[in-house]
């Protein structure tokens, strides 16, 4: 077997599982609705199926003032347990173990009735907690264990206390959020009591044949957050309680130092779990960042922990574990950590998905079938909307043909993996190269391919999938041959100067700023180096896993500009973007707002912010300025009369969605 750590089983004692993967928890949207129990079942079927260990649901509150937002997912009365039960019959059918978290939101509770230790205002929501009283704290832990109980009625193997990333749990234990003095707060022995009465309650409830979770925050990443040794006092506390196995939680929702985008190394923090170890007996479980076997097996060979959780590589591909297994790895879809249709859509209350994979939370929705009619169909472009459309038409069964100009598959994919921090983009275009052979697609690189030698081939239909032209601006000086556009950067690499102006302030000009900037090869690829340059103690000695950042210097100096008002970057994805404006902050860049663009010379860029002018002394220009539909092959094969069809960036070009063109592929090609 290639991963003999990986896929050997754990004994737990009243159970063995088949092998040390665990699906860590995620909120999927779907939790929160009776209605939508089947679409959740059908979910953690197909990962059941794909081989996983273990599985953790997402979030469920113990009780109304626990809700992360109103009428979210709860489990706190015997008529609610029956819509868990269709999840647990589901999975089990298939062979698989899952656990429910109980999740209390505590202060980030989205909603006016939630409750805290204490009365302080959390700075991601809009509602000041109530304080719990002392019978409400009472009461608290027993909606716990009657959510536990109700949770092995329902079916569960098991439950997941959810103790750390900032909710109700961590707000007992921390002293920066709980000011209390009485049996549940003052001194660290009373912070931590809340949730070791809780695990040792539940224990006593449930008995010994059931799994008990505790997710142990074992680096804040907050002021005043908890020290190493109240950590490792409360993980022995919490084993002693009665816990089955301790999985790891890294930083508050509210730190303001990146945790699971894609800028942050693999397996990042495994070393904060590996200094857990020998300290309890029990399993300890590590997590974030982790998306590939070879990964996970060098942290089990290495005994950084006993098991690896991992999430949104299992929304990636649910078939990974059985991949792995098998001696496939390689076709793994890997999981590249953008959070743009995961995450991003949870804050935003849509379901989640997947950019690699849309089928993910779809699968009673969207499903590959056998086509009922085989065609000849022609796939123009193999940027990320062609590859997926060309793999899923295949798939089906009809005869495709995929075309493209350039003499590799990817389009704008091969741009974003240059980007310091998006490395995870070589993983999709080696899981499309794959797909695209296993399919038996007819893949013609090199080629450019014109409408009137595709009609003349007899194609049944055509897929535009022609990708985009950067736009063009126009100002004095805007001819000039220092005046580059993002493609001559990252397409050509064109030589670039020390101080550069980027015009443009959307995902692409940020893109091109942290190119510019970043020394390469980029902190992503190093521990060591993005825990100095975030000021994550890797030694543990100040509260809160915390220390004075020490970022390299830039490689140049860059000016980020925007015609529109307001903060440039404020239009960037939720749980990402505020990692970017960091991240070129950090660098010392400039982000201007506002700005009219005069001309380009031999001094400079000038431009005006309202009414004052300046000249900034760069050497370069660069356009990110956005991009056009490339649709001059789809008109002409329209007045053809060719049947066409146009996707991705031929399309909708706002932005270089990817998210949206893999979707949009993918629907499309599962309909012809």
């Amino acid at each position: 077997m290639s991963y003999p750590h990986l896929f050997a089983p754990l004994d737990l004692g009243h159970l063995t599982l088949p092998n040390r993967i665990l699906m860590g928890s995620m909120h999927t949207g779907l939790e929160d609705k009776a209605a939508d129990y089947d679409k959740l079942a059908a979910y953690f079927a197909e990962r059941a199926r794909g081989g996983v260990g273990l599985m953790v649901t997402g979030g469920i509150a113990p009780s109304i003032r626990g809700w992360l937002k109103p009428f979210g997912g709860r489990l706190s009365q015997p008529w609610h347990v029956a819509r868990h039960r269709r999840l647990t019959h589901a999975v089990h059918a298939e062979g698989g173990r899952i656990c429910m978290q109980i999740l209390h939101a505590g202060r980030y509770g989205y909603h006016p009735l939630s409750v805290a230790p204490s009365k302080i205002k959390s700075p991601i929501t809009p509602f000041t907690p109530r304080a719990l009283s002392s019978r409400g704290v009472e009461r608290t832990v027993n909606d716990f264990v009657h959510c536990a109980r109700l949770a092995r009625e329902a079916g569960y193997d098991g439950v997941e206390v959810m103790g750390s990333e900032g909710y109700l749990i961590n707000q007992f234990i921390a002293a920066r959020t709980n000011h209390r003095n009485d049996a549940w707060g003052g001194d660290a022995a009373r912070r931590m009591r809340f949730p070791v009465e809780i695990v040792r309650r539940t224990r006593e409830a449930v008995g010994r044949d059931f799994i008990i979770i505790y997710r142990l925050s074992m680096l804040d990443l907050v002021e005043g957050g908890q020290d190493w040794n109240e950590i490792v006092t409360l993980a022995k506390a919490i084993e002693a309680a009665g816990a089955s196995i301790i999985n790891t939680g890294i930083g508050w929702h509210e730190a303001r130092v990146p945790t699971i985008v894609t800028s942050v190394p693999r397996a990042g923090f495994a070393w904060v779990t590996r200094k857990l170890k020998g300290e309890v007996a029990i399993p300890l479980i590590t997590t974030n960042r982790i998306n590939t076997p070879e990964v996970a097996e060098q942290i089990l060979a290495d005994g950084e922990a006993d098991m690896v959780s991992m999430a949104r590589p299992l929304l990636a591909d649910p078939q990974w574990a059985k991949k792995a297994a098998s001696g496939r790895g390689d076709r793994i879809n890997t999981c590249i950590a953008c959070n743009q249709a995961c995450l991003d859509h949870v804050f935003q209350n849509r379901r989640a998905s997947c950019l690699v994979n849309p089928l993910a939370c779809h699968e009673t929705e969207l499903a590959i079938k056998p086509a009922v009619v085989r065609k000849r169909i022609a796939v123009v472009g193999a940027g990320p909307a062609g590859l997926a459309c060309a793999s899923v038409l295949a798939e089906r069964g009809h005869g495709v043909s995929l075309f493209d100009r350039a003499e590799a598959i990817g389009g704008q994919f091969n741009y974003a993996k240059r980007i310091p921090g998006k490395e995870e983009f070589h993983e999709t275009l080696r899981y499309f190269g794959h797909r695209l052979a296993d399919a038996g697609v007819d893949v013609r690189l090199g080629q450019a391919v014109d409408a009137q030698a595709l009609q003349a081939a007899g194609y049944d239909e055509v897929v535009v999938a022609t990708g985009i032209t950067p736009r063009k601006i126009a100002f004095e000086g805007s001819d000039d041959a220092r005046v580059l556009s993002y493609l001559d950067v990252l397409a050509h690499d064109r030589q670039v100067g020390a101080r550069v102006a980027i015009i443009g302030a959307g995902g692409i000009g940020f893109d091109v700023a942290e190119f510019l900037t970043e020394h390469a090869p980029s902190p992503s690829t190093d521990v060591n180096r993005w825990t100095r340059e975030w000021g994550v103690d890797m030694q543990l000695e100040q509260r809160g896993g915390l220390q004075a950042p020490q970022p390299e210097a830039p490689a140049r100096q860059v000016w980020l500009l925007q015609r529109s008002e307001g903060r440039p970057g404020a239009r960037l994805n939720k749980t990402s973007g505020w990692v970017h404006r960091a991240t070129l902050k950090a660098k010392q860049v400039t982000m201007l707002g506002s700005v009219t663009y005069r001309r380009f010379d031999d001094q400079g860029l000038h431009i005006s912010v309202g009414d004052q002018e300046q000249v900034l002394p760069v050497d370069n220009v660069v356009i990110c300025a956005g991009q056009e539909p490339n649709r001059e092959l789809a008109d002409t094969l329209a007045s053809l009369g060719v049947t066409t069809h146009i996707i991705g960036g031929a399309d909708v070009a706002a932005e270089l969605d990817a998210k949206r063109a893999i979707a949009q592929a993918t629907r499309l090609a599962a309909s012809l």
